[in-house]
């Protein structure tokens, strides 16, 4: 699309002004800048609105549009190479970022452990499992699938583990498509045993408890696509016993099961030593779903008496269940969630509320092991892991370090957890919960070098938007007084996703070399909970770029930067929001930079994500959904004679 390829080229030009800020070099213009694209105005109604669309015609792609994009790349590139010190900053930046391993996904399976490992100088993940005996090795060699792709990029987009660690389910997909094929190994030998099963992007596969097949979620056949908006469309949930084919067992084109909207993702949850299965129906990116129970016996052949569990307009954001007990999370009346609990043969009616809400803490997660629940949440921006015994009795754990609870890894036929720690300032750690002996073990198995924190500092410092509401905001800085610096203020603000302490080296690499970096914790995530999610959501929609300008004159005003060194980022549904601040508040800002971002939202229903993201930003197709889309749109707010920032 149009705006997507003019926020690739934003983002990169100003990736070269961020870097060069800290030393005060400008860049030097090379001759031949390339002429831009004349336009050619496309004027639509909408509900009495004319909208006019000056660049409809690049999402066409004609050989005119790829020849200016190729210019304005090459031209991007040698401004880049103008600039002096930035190779320096880079490899100092490459550096920095190759002495830390990566560790994420951990699963237990049995006495196994299994992780993805991005290695110490890696670009690509690799799928790791440690023996009960400590001792690790490399189960998926990405390097090695590369290599034998004839150096095509190869990427494990997911995997899942049997319960006794002797199987696991993955997904790989080639070239940046996450166009999953699903395949099974056989743990002790590396062998692929089962597939590749194509179509299976956003695979989740859940294991029957006895590892002889599983449930999955496969795309329709992209012979029946027909424009790009309908390649989501018409999902089915499969079951593959291992010694056969897979088979749908529902699905809205599939005629099984009660999913009927085309739209809708059936994604199958087995409850492990339950004998039963529940159906979850994702309409899109919503977060609530409704859902639906069968015995695990019917529900493999395809022709389940589903009974209703939940409707969305239960607020159930997520479940999990062990042999005896389905535990839901859910907003209904409670904003900041609670947990509720049931029979695994039971319904909603007879849930009992395990974990009531509090305003002062968030419930971000929940997960099930045989000795209970273990459950994740925040208070403020301070992780708390609660944990619920077979008898109901809550417990808050003591936790190694003050930081955010990154990753809980349980599996509902083992005890304890694996939890993951992170902060600003502190590097992702991986720990062993035993609840036998209360302690939290560290499993090495993250690569951190020698790393200085007392250095640099983290302040929660909150910013009052138009409205008077209070806006959280995180700043790390070097330790000291505070100084005007070079600036990296970022936001994201949708689908009630929190952007939270999280180390990066390229945020310490920002610091080091003179800067900071700031976060916003706009309305629109889920930092505050679900009301905080709605407060920036659909009419409320501005409220988000609104929060983040309003963090961004809280710096200003209290000596962290000037506008003169202020650059703003956001990706992907974030571009909404750095879009709309710099357009809404030009003079206020150095830099924008929208990576990937979804700057012309009007036009995104039109993508193969479209679909799936109308519950969270409406439609063109009603009245109030188009005058939210077009409020949020920044490519239509761009007005000529207009100084924006770089």
């Amino acid at each position: 699309m149009a705006t997507r390829t003019r926020c690739a080229l934003l983002a990169l030009v100003i990736g070269a002004a961020s870097a060069v800020a800290l030393d005060r070099v400008a860049p030097v213009a090379p001759g031949g800048a390339p002429q831009g694209l004349a336009a050619q105005p496309v004027e639509e109604s909408y509900f009495g609105t004319t909208v006019i669309d000056r660049f409809r015609f690049v999402e066409a792609k004609d050989a005119a549009t790829l020849g200016w994009m190729k210019s304005q790349g090459a031209y991007t590139r040698a401004v880049f190479d103008s600039i002096a010190p930035r190779a320096a900053y880079l490899d100092k930046l490459g550096k920095l970022g190759a002495a830390f391993g990566l560790v994420n996904s951990v699963q237990a399976g049995g006495a196994r452990t299994f992780y993805l490992e991005r290695k110490p100088g890696a670009d690509v993940f690799d799928l790791m499992v440690r023996e009960a005996d400590g001792k690790a090795r490399t189960l998926i060699d990405t390097a090695a699938l590369i290599r034998a792709a004839g150096g095509v990029p190869q990427a494990i987009d997911y995997y899942q583990v049997e319960h006794d660690g002797t199987h696991l389910a993955v997904g790989i997909s080639p070239g940046g498509s996450e166009a999953s094929r699903l395949s099974v190994l056989d743990v002790a030998s590396g062998r692929t045993i089962a597939g590749p099963i194509d179509r299976a992007q956003w695979g989740s596969p859940s294991w029957l408890t006895d590892g002889s097949g599983l449930f999955f979620l496969r795309l329709q056949d992209p012979q029946a696509v027909k424009q790009p908006s309908e390649k989501y469309l018409n999902p089915a949930a499969y079951f593959w016993d291992l010694h056969a084919a897979p088979a749908p067992i529902a699905g809205a084109a599939t005629g099984l099961g009660p999913v009927t909207d085309p739209v809708r993702f059936p994604f199958v949850v087995v409850v492990p030593n339950a004998g039963r299965v529940v159906l979850v129906e994702q309409n899109g990116v919503q977060n609530e779903f409704a859902s639906w129970t069968a015995p695990l016996t019917e529900a493999r052949s395809g022709r389940a008496s589903w009974r209703p569990l939940t409707v969305t307009a239960d607020d159930v954001t997520s479940l999990d269940g062990n042999a005896t007990t389905l535990f839901l999370l859910s907003h209904k009346d409670a904003p900041t969630f609670k947990v509720l609990s049931l029979p695994v043969d039971g319904t909603l009616a007879t849930a009992r509320t395990l974990i009531q809400a509090r305003p002062e803490r968030v419930i971000e997660s929940i997960h099930a092991a045989a000795d209970g629940l273990y459950v994740a949440g925040r208070e403020g921006l301070t992780g708390v892991l609660l944990h619920v015994d077979a008898h109901g009795t809550l417990s808050t754990l003591s936790l190694p370090f003050a930081g955010i609870v990154e990753e809980v890894a349980t599996d509902p036929t083992h005890p304890g957890a694996i939890v993951a720690l992170v902060g600003w300032v502190h590097p992702r750690t991986h720990y062993r919960y035993d609840p036998a002996s209360g302690k939290f073990t560290d499993l090495h198995l993250d690569s951190i070098p020698t790393f200085d924190a007392s250095r640099y500092q983290a302040a929660e410092l909150t910013a009052q938007a138009g409205d008077g509401t209070r806006v959280p905001l995180s700043v790390i800085t070097p330790r000291g007084a505070v100084q005007a610096r070079p600036l990296l203020l970022d936001a994201y603000g949708a689908y009630g996703i929190s952007n939270l302490p999280s180390f990066q080296p390229r945020i310490v690499a920002l610091v080091d070399a003179g800067g900071s970096y700031a976060e916003c914790h706009v309305r629109g995530g889920g930092e505050l909970g679900e009301t905080w999610r709605l407060g920036g959501k659909d009419a409320d929609k501005p409220n988000t770029w609104r929060d983040f300008i309003a963090c961004a004159e809280m710096l200003i005003k209290n000596g962290y930067t000037t506008r003169e060194m202020l650059t703003i980022q956001g990706t992907s549904a974030g571009g909404i929001t750095v879009g709309r601040a710099a357009t809404e508040r030009p003079e206020l800002f150095a830099g924008a930079i929208g990576r990937v971002g979804d700057l012309d939202a009007l036009r995104s229903e039109v993508m193969p994500s479209g679909p799936a993201n109308i519950p969270e930003f409406g439609t063109v197709k009603n009245e109030q959904g188009f005058k939210n889309l077009m409020a949020m749109d920044a490519y239509q707010h761009v007005r000529n004679d207009t100084r924006y920032p770089a």
